[in-house]
């Protein structure tokens, strides 16, 4: 397993990190996911840090904190081998303070979370969506002061605006509250929104992405492809309207190259999907998810070699959008391009 910086901090995480919203499974959009319990998640963490992955994400909303709790009862006697990362903000009641960031609502929801996960302290914490209503100081000096506690050990963002972001680290650094280190985001071969203005802003800024859903919320499995129905065993069937939406022909046409390079490589389309992200800037960890055992080891097996040159070009073209404006100019003529030159070509 290779382990990288986690953006400017001192923390060095997994390539590979795995997405514990399959443990502990209930509702319509997460019980789809997974069912794993106690026991199955147990052997799930041996087979990961056999393989050098030690880094686990979930989420107080996943599952109304079941996931968090499967987590906890997983790694009893062994916490000092393991990353915790979990994420806090979204709805959890329908209380008037069940949600959002504010200083009641974080140490609240962070105490919570401590004890689901049977620890006291966590990683990583996340914020699950940006919260308009409460200022951005309330909340990042209530962060400041929990990290300060001992209760957390770094903070980051998810799915969060570029301006969000930016507005967060600059009070950070004005007021000298903890800075983010970590932005979990989308990003997939079938959703490069990511490049356009929160990859250069993580280079900038020294923010290393977490990826989620890498295999476009289950379309880059090796299961569907150009013609045929989506098969039995595909999530789609029940979670399709909650992730990001994705143009068939788009997709087919990754598919078919994908089916081109797994013949060229020997490696399944999933393992290719997670190399090409692995190569690409800011990407810290690709979160990896698995209903079973045999999910979990093909997706270990994206790492310990690349893809060529060749093969990574072929992927960027056949998944290459235009960018939305004000982007596409700096795409299209040489002299924006001089000005604002792409990450990558």
């Amino acid at each position: 397993m290779e382990y990288r910086q986690l953006g400017n901090s001192g923390l060095r995480v997994p390539a590979l990190s795995f997405g514990a919203g399959t443990f502990g499974g209930q509702g319509p959009l997460f019980g789809a996911w997974g069912t794993i319990d106690a026991r199955e998640a147990s052997r799930m963490i041996d087979i990961s840090l056999e393989a050098g992955l030690n880094m686990f994400d979930s989420a107080d909303v996943y599952s109304d904190g079941a996931s968090e709790q499967v987590l906890g009862e997983a790694i009893k006697g062994r916490r000092d081998r393991i990353i915790l990362s979990t994420k806090l903000a979204l709805p959890v009641g329908d209380g008037p303070n069940d949600f959002g960031t504010s200083r009641h609502r974080l140490i609240t929801a962070t105490d919570a979370a401590l004890k689901r996960l049977g620890t006291d302290y966590i990683d990583l914490l996340q914020l699950h969506a940006f919260d308009a209503f409460t200022p951005i100081e309330e909340v990042l000096s209530t962060l400041d002061d929990l990290v300060r506690s001992g209760k957390l050990r770094y903070i980051g963002a998810s799915n969060f605006a570029g301006w969000q972001i930016m507005k967060s680290l600059a009070v950070s650094d004005r007021l000298g509250y903890s800075r983010y280190v970590a932005h979990q985001v989308y990003y997939s071969l079938v959703g490069r929104d990511y490049e356009w203005d929160l990859m250069p802003l993580a280079q900038d800024q020294g923010l290393g992405a977490l990826v989620w859903s890498p295999l476009g919320w289950g379309r880059l499995t090796g299961k569907i492809r150009r013609g045929t129905p989506i098969p039995d065993g595909s999530r789609l069937h029940e979670t399709a309207q909650f992730g990001p939406p994705v143009e068939e022909d788009h997709l087919y046409d990754i598919v078919d190259l994908l089916d081109e390079l797994s013949a060229e490589t020997g490696k399944t389309v999933p393992q290719i999907a997670i190399n090409w992200l692995l190569q690409r800037p800011t990407v810290a960890s690709v979160i990896i998810g698995a209903r079973n055992e045999q999910q979990l080891r093909d997706n270990l097996g994206a790492v310990g070699w690349s893809l060529s040159s060749d093969q990574i070009t072929r992927l960027d073209a056949v998944s290459k959008r235009q960018p939305p404006y004000p982007h596409y100019p700096y795409y299209i003529q040489e002299g924006f391009a001089r000005l604002n030159p792409p990450l990558f070509a």
